[in-house]
């Protein structure tokens, strides 16, 4: 018998067309004044104005934050957190990309709990108290940070990006509309969807996958190979943009509760250094990271090789494996996925902090979860490849 393993999902999810219209319902069972959490797209958008309207139309009061500009720093944490105290809410509820949802988390541990966000990282104090109810509405297909127990926050005077898992950042309820995705840029569209991809495929290929997270990552897989493409190419396709958001809420649970490798272990630098959203970060690095952890999961790239075309059956695991990055590789072609070098990064700068990102890099843990588990000065080479990768 091997040792027990444990499934966490949000306690209540929301899914498919117009479920964000519950959330004055929802909110009206935890609290009376919610923190909108979000950023000034959303409000261009519209969307915090019909969130208060829901949640005005069910007796709840509610302020925003909309200073959440770009990936989340501790910076906003604290000045979200300051907002939350200062008007007294008992709520918080988070709007908009993986950036928003994370920085909702925090508040809502920090809350109830205390200190700064960065002590919660490596378990070093641990979230016992009950964290301030959380409602997270995604509105990118994307991070599945609505169904994580993970935050990704910057520290601003280190630059490195803290990972922190606990349970208590689990959001209580995740209400996921997909009609709220259809206002997705294109390039949006392409670097969430391959994030997604990458929770999937790691989650899959993870040294801590077990049976359930092994059935959601599937799942994933699959949803996306049928629906990326088509939400790129077609932004306005309902049944695709549902199909990735179903995806990436199951992705999300997949490596929440089977973390990540080391595609996430390299991007977060990546993301700190230089400011790339991590969605593109982790779309530039998967395939030439697969093709070096290829020779140590070829079972697992097979299966995935097989949900990408029906002719891979026929194939041999090497070979279906091999099919698998191929897939993966044209998938990003075909979604104009940029390497580091097109995204503007000058190689010079690159070059002086890849041993920074290095040791950043295996110093998160993600790298120990990979099936080929690299050292700093392998990661230090792969940043090389991956710098003008051609796709």
């Amino acid at each position: 018998m091997g040792t027990s393993k444990t499934f966490q999902m949000p306690p209540t999810i929301l899914y498919l067309q117009d479920s964000f219209k519950l959330v004055g319902e929802k909110a009206s069972l935890h609290g009376k004044k919610a923190l909108i959490i979000s950023d000034h797209v959303m409000e261009k958008l519209g969307y915090i104005e019909d969130c208060q309207k829901y949640l005005s139309s069910n007796s709840v009061d509610s302020i925003v934050f909309l200073g959440v500009a770009s990936e989340p720093t501790d910076q906003y944490v604290e000045n979200s957190l300051q907002l939350f105290q200062h008007q007294q809410c008992d709520l918080i509820i988070s709007l908009g990309g993986g950036s928003c949802i994370d920085t909702g988390k925090a508040v809502a541990v920090l809350a109830a709990n205390g200190g700064y966000i960065g002590d919660y990282m490596g378990q070093q104090k641990i979230a016992d108290q009950t964290p301030i109810p959380h409602i997270a509405i995604p509105t990118t297909a994307g991070t599945g940070s609505e169904a994580t127990d993970v935050t990704v926050i910057t520290n601003s005077t280190t630059q490195v990006k803290m990972m922190i898992k606990q349970p208590a950042f689990m959001p209580n309820i995740a209400i996921v509309d997909p009609l709220l995705t259809l206002s997705s840029p294109q390039n949006v569209t392409a670097a969430t969807g391959v994030d997604a991809l990458s929770h999937a495929i790691e989650a899959y290929i993870s040294k801590k996958a077990h049976p359930m997270t092994d059935m959601m990552a599937l799942s994933a897989i699959k949803l996306i190979s049928e629906n990326l493409y088509k939400a790129y190419t077609e932004g306005q396709n309902l049944e695709a943009r549902a199909g990735m958001s179903l995806a990436a809420l199951q992705a999300g649970s997949a490596f929440s509760n089977a973390s990540v490798c080391l595609v996430h272990g390299m991007s977060r630098p990546i993301g700190a250094l230089f400011d790339v959203p991590h969605g593109f970060s982790n779309a530039m690095l998967l395939p030439a990271i697969l093709e070096y952890s290829k020779d140590s999961c070829i079972d697992r790239l097979a299966d995935i090789g097989r949900i990408f075309s029906p002719k891979a059956k026929q194939f041999t695991n090497e070979d279906a494996a091999e099919f698998a990055v191929q897939c993966i590789k044209d998938l990003c072609n075909s979604l104009n996925i940029p390497n580091l070098e097109k995204w503007g990064i000058p190689r010079k700068e690159f070059v002086s902090v890849i041993n920074k990102m290095s040791k950043d890099a295996v110093d998160s843990g993600s790298p120990g979860n990979n099936p080929k588990v690299p050292t700093e000065e392998n990661i230090a080479s792969l940043y090389q490849v991956c710098y003008d990768y051609q796709f």
